[in-house]
């Protein structure tokens, strides 16, 4: 599996900028892959081969003329007991370029010069080698010019100077700038505990609850077929929300490594159609919604996504992928979010 399958998260459409640039893109190519979010912030990840799952670098570009390159290294973890090295070394075509600087989180930094120096050897066919743990890690350059080619094309940045590939004499104020990402204002919620729903409750909220759900909806728990004996024994809860909004749960599917919780907003007075926010939600705490769904069995790539209620609805605060499954890091390697808003906490 090169990329996670990515879940489709409903974003609200935001008329004064492109389709594409309201829910971001992504694309990979071989051992590449960038993706870039509604800001126009770019983010392009590079790993070792399949066979061989040594370690990932990331280049990361903010909109707008004239903005710096980014470059992190992550060395693979999930098949090593090894330590973290005390010294990380770049090597191009066996010549050494210096140190990368240590981070947090195991995150290795890389210089300005770095940088360029990477980049034109990944334009060509320089052999790009990361020294100080026991292995090296031998980064592939197989898809590296396609995706920093389609990098310079969503920020507009081809034919310009500071393009990463198809350099040229455009101005540097033709590259698009930056997109503000959407603001959500947090509400404040209730503290109260969430409770099951009595049996007049939910004789009278169910199909209300099945009322909401479409054929793209994965809800099977809720709405079973007749020779379907996967029916949720987990019931259905209430959270309040505020004063005037509860929210309703119940479990909407179980795969092999994954499952997923529906999550509806109601009216206290439980009179009114519910509001469908998700079908593969995986918890509820303080005002947000949020999604965690693995990729593949190690849970070494992850799919993310959160809604933070503003006091009318759930809306919608990010989507992110933590790239590739290969074998770097449990959890996923990298975050790379495809739709961010601007969350202000709650007054």
């Amino acid at each position: 599996m090169k990329r996670i399958h990515k879940l489709t998260l409903l974003l609200a459409a935001v008329s004064s900028m492109p389709a594409w640039a309201a829910s971001g893109v992504s694309f990979d190519h071989k051992d590449w892959e960038v993706t870039c979010d509604n800001t126009l912030t770019c983010r392009a990840a590079g790993y070792s081969t399949e066979e061989q799952p040594s370690g990932s670098i990331l280049f990361t570009r903010k909109a707008g003329p004239n903005t710096p390159i980014s470059g992190e290294v992550i060395l693979a973890e999930v098949e090593s007991a090894d330590k973290t090295p005390k010294k990380l070394t770049m090597w191009i075509d066996d010549k050494f370029e210096g140190e990368a600087k240590a981070g947090k989180n195991d995150i290795w930094h890389l210089s300005a010069v770095q940088n360029q120096k990477l980049i034109r050897a990944l334009k060509g066919t320089g052999k790009v080698e990361f020294r100080g743990a026991p292995d090296p890690f031998i980064l592939s350059g197989d898809g590296a010019y396609a995706v920093m080619l389609k990098m310079d094309d969503v920020q507009g940045r081809i034919g310009t100077p500071g393009a990463m590939v198809k350099k040229g004499d455009k101005p540097e104020d033709s590259v698009l700038a930056a997109i503000p990402a959407p603001v959500i204002q947090a509400a404040q919620t209730e503290t109260g505990k969430e409770r099951p729903l009595t049996a007049p409750e939910l004789a009278a909220l169910k199909p209300k609850l099945v009322s909401t759900l479409t054929p793209d909806d994965g809800c099977d728990r809720l709405q079973p077929s007749p020779d379907d004996t996967a029916e949720s024994d987990e019931g259905i809860t209430l959270t309040p929300l505020d004063k005037t909004h509860a929210l309703l749960s119940t479990l909407c599917w179980r795969a092999a490594y994954n499952e997923g919780y529906g999550y509806w907003v109601i009216d206290n007075a439980l009179k009114e159609k519910p509001v469908m926010v998700t079908d593969s939600g995986t918890s509820y705490d303080a005002g947000v919604i949020s999604l965690s769904q693995k990729g593949r069995g190690p849970a070494d790539c992850m799919s993310m996504a959160s809604w933070v209620w503003d006091g009318q609805a759930f809306r919608q605060s990010k989507v992110a992928d933590t790239g590739m499954c290969r074998y770097i890091r449990l959890g996923g390697t990298w975050d790379l979010p495809t739709f961010i808003a601007d969350v202000k906490p709650a007054r």
